[in-house]
């Protein structure tokens, strides 16, 4: 079976169509249990999401910060394997029909064979891979299996990126970019910040690919200040909050699918 980065080309380009951004969630694998982070997932869905992150629980997530390292080590310590992933992946694919792409580092895939994961990947309905830590100049053999299999690879850029670095990353890339909108790890910020738009729109002079901004984003304000320069908004940590703080999984559950409801009202109204 072939991924589906014809699929994230398409709702993308439709939501462009639409004049707004896209809504890019991010929710863990494994988090609070494989099952409920599939149902983490469909309700980012039902609240409005376009797409949606999958991120593979690393013992050792280096860009990002509290609230997605606890939801990690959650995922962690319930025993969470690329086995699940996967299963998150297909199921949370074979009921919504969107796209869902997998955000993981680069250890877990360089030990577990490039081939079997995006072979995996494809044929539970992914449509790919964002790769945060992988350099572009290290990343050809991920490349052509990704082709192969017909995989998206979202590379990563940010502020301190210089304009020939950015023009590098953005050929070898397919998708969209992710633009990260400052320096550090995730987390909500009070502010995104004029570094987002000028990154932006110094990616876009170097590609056709949309451009997504991720990093900080934790209210329907943020993700119209966004929408406003950019073709994606990429909410994490807001939702994995809402879990973490939730009493039960029914009320984070609700609690992910109402932040989602309002996050795609601020990507339809920018500025």
């Amino acid at each position: 079976m072939s991924g589906n980065i014809r699929l994230l080309d398409d709702t993308l380009a439709a939501a462009r169509a639409e004049g707004r951004s896209a809504l890019i969630a991010y929710l863990p694998a494994g988090f609070p249990t494989v099952d409920g982070g599939i149902a983490a997932v469909k309700a980012a869905f039902d609240g409005g999401a376009d797409v949606v992150e999958i991120g593979l629980p690393h013992s050792d997530p280096v860009l990002d910060g509290p609230v997605i390292q606890t939801a990690d080590d959650i995922a962690l310590r319930g025993g969470v394997r690329i086995a699940d992933v996967m299963r998150t992946v297909r199921e949370a694919f074979e009921a919504t029909g969107r796209p869902v792409l997998v955000m993981t580092y680069w250890n877990p895939i360089d030990r577990y064979g490039v081939e079997r994961f995006t072979a995996e990947l494809a044929e539970a309905g992914g449509a790919g891979c964002i790769l945060p830590d992988l350099p572009v100049q290290e990343s050809a053999l991920w490349r052509e299996h990704a082709d192969k299999h017909g995989l998206a690879t979202v590379f990563v850029v940010a502020p301190s990126s210089k304009d020939a670095r950015l023009a590098e990353i953005t050929a070898a890339g397919s998708g969209f970019v992710y633009a990260a909108s400052l320096m550090g790890v995730t987390g909500t910020r009070a502010s995104v910040g004029e570094q987002a738009q000028d990154l932006v729109g110094r990616t876009r002079a170097t590609t056709d690919l949309p451009v997504c901004v991720g990093l900080g984003v934790s209210n329907a304000e943020q993700a119209a200040e966004v929408a406003g320069f950019a073709d994606g908004v990429i909410v994490g940590s807001a939702f994995v909050k809402r879990m973490l703080d939730a009493p039960d999984e029914s009320t984070g559950l609700a609690a992910v699918r109402a932040l989602a409801a309002d996050l795609a009202k601020g990507v339809r109204r920018t500025g």
